[in-house]
């Protein structure tokens, strides 16, 4: 571990080569990124062709997601592209949070995906149409063959936020190709036009849930939220059980990328001169937690009673 002194009153401690690692993590995300935009936007307009001869609202639907599918993930190589460049005098933090804006927009765009294909659904319902059933169901399954190959790549990739939002996008298309064969196979069949609306609402309110549940991990996240996966108190217990330690308060903890945390707190002490001890294991217990980047400031104030962890704005506890 390293540690820097600022201004004589707080520590700063990272873990080794944590840049380097993020870096190399996000490089790699931004390739397996671009690897599935290309294969997206190359079906997407083989799919809008055949959804418009066919007159089919479910493969048009599905060719439409699909071009959102390639804007999502050409937002989400950006954004990983711009997470894996280094801090500079600007953003001493680098531009990890690119990566939480990325799942935001992702999430936001899901959204209006829904609306439309929910809007157009109805009007189909009013006025039906002819459907070439047979097309339909083709490039249908051809488009589910496309989609399942995207996201078995983004799967083996690195899983933050910003993949996870593309990954929604894409498991959201699959969906809309299952639909779109269904849609052509009981068309062809049985000519009742009516599924194709019907099934595309139906797979509308499955990306619909599953964005809501997005939006809510990333505008948390782009608010400084605590992860939802970790509890803010047993994290202070933790570092309150550090040898030397008497008191833990002021404690918070951030995201400063999809997958990178940071947390700073205020560590009452025995004894300042056991301060460099002290850190490395605060820092050492802090990791254990997922969490890289941490200051501590240490303070001597002697307290009446020994106390774990003190929340902001909570009441003390005994040990």
């Amino acid at each position: 571990m390293t540690a820097h002194d600022h201004n004589h009153d707080h520590e700063v401690a990272q873990t080794p080569d944590s840049a380097r690692d993020h870096a190399h993590t996000h490089s790699a995300a931004g390739r397996t990124l671009l690897l599935a935009l290309v294969l997206t936007l190359g079906f997407s307009v083989v799919e809008l062709l055949a959804g418009w001869r066919s007159g089919s609202l479910a493969l048009l639907a599905d060719a439409g997601h699909m071009v959102t599918d390639g804007a999502s993930l050409g937002i989400s190589a950006l954004a990983a592209w711009l997470a894996a460049r280094p801090p500079s005098r600007r953003h001493t933090y680098g531009l990890g949070r690119a990566e939480l804006l990325a799942a935001l927009v992702n999430a936001l765009s899901m959204l209006a995906v829904v609306f439309v294909i929910a809007t157009e659904a109805w009007h189909r319902l009013q006025s039906p149409g002819q459907i070439d059933g047979a097309t339909v169901s083709v490039v249908a399954v051809l488009g589910l063959v496309i989609n399942l190959v995207v996201a078995w790549v983004l799967s083996r990739g690195e899983r933050n936020l910003n993949v996870r939002a593309a990954l929604l996008h894409v498991m959201g298309d699959a969906l809309g190709s299952v639909a779109a064969i269904v849609a052509g196979a009981v068309i062809w069949f049985t000519s009742w036009t009516p599924i194709d609306p019907l099934l595309s609402i139906l797979i509308g309110g499955l990306i619909l849930a599953s964005s809501v549940r997005l939006l809510r991990e990333a505008l948390h996240a782009t608010l400084d939220g605590v992860p939802f996966a970790m509890d803010i108190e047993q994290v202070g217990r933790a570092l309150a059980g550090v040898s030397g330690v008497r008191e833990v308060h002021d404690l918070h903890v951030w995201p400063i990328a999809a997958e990178r945390l940071a947390l700073s707190a205020h560590v009452r002490v025995e004894n300042l001169t056991a301060w460099p001890q002290t850190l490395k294991a605060l820092t050492a217990e802090a990791a254990k937690l997922g969490i890289g980047h941490v200051t501590f400031q240490p303070e001597d104030v002697p307290v009446i009673h020994p106390v774990q962890f003190v929340p902001a704005g909570w009441q003390k506890t005994q040990r």
